[in-house]
């Protein structure tokens, strides 16, 4: 079933925006790595991974409905935070923009009376959720931890073992 041309386009932006995410994710692994935090580096490296994986479950789901993948350029990313708080928050607020226009593409499917875009787009609702949540838990924890040193470096280590769990 082929994919009309505003799903396309819409698609196409999508897997840009997903693009973006991981990079942003990489710089800032980047900059916990460079300030000590290591294990929120490895957590962030496993986010710009799973970014990159969902570009590519958009990508594929292109081509498979006879659509073409055209990839939008990426921005630089930040490299500079105050904080390893700041750093999360940024975070958060990008999987909020990537939720809303993860919703915006389901209202575009139901008005285009593309039902075929709809399966993927639910599962995007669901992982967006989780997505949310990860980053909200962490920003609480990381607030409750304050300035305590050994809070921060337990959260690092935690946080670390993202890597191996996955």
């Amino acid at each position: 079933m082929q994919i009309n041309e505003t799903m396309n386009a819409a698609f196409n932006d999508q897997i840009t925006l997903e693009l973006q995410a991981a990079h942003n994710y990489l710089a800032m692994g980047a900059w916990l790595e460079s300030a000590g935090f290591s294990g929120m580096a490895v957590w962030m490296h496993a986010q710009s991974a799973e970014e990159t994986a969902h570009a590519l479950k958009f990508y594929q789901f292109v081509l498979d409905r006879d659509g073409r993948v055209v990839l939008g350029a990426l921005d630089a990313p930040g490299s500079a935070f105050d904080s390893v708080v700041a750093v999360f928050e940024h975070g958060l607020a990008q999987e909020r923009g990537v939720s809303a226009a993860i919703n915006s593409l389901y209202a575009l499917a139901m008005e285009e009376k593309d039902f075929a875009s709809l399966p993927l787009l639910d599962w995007f609702v669901t992982e967006q959720i989780e997505e949310e949540a990860s980053f909200s838990q962490i920003l609480d924890d990381l607030k409750l931890a304050g300035d305590g040193a050994q809070a921060m470096l337990f959260l690092d280590r935690e946080l670390g073992s993202r890597g191996s769990a996955e």
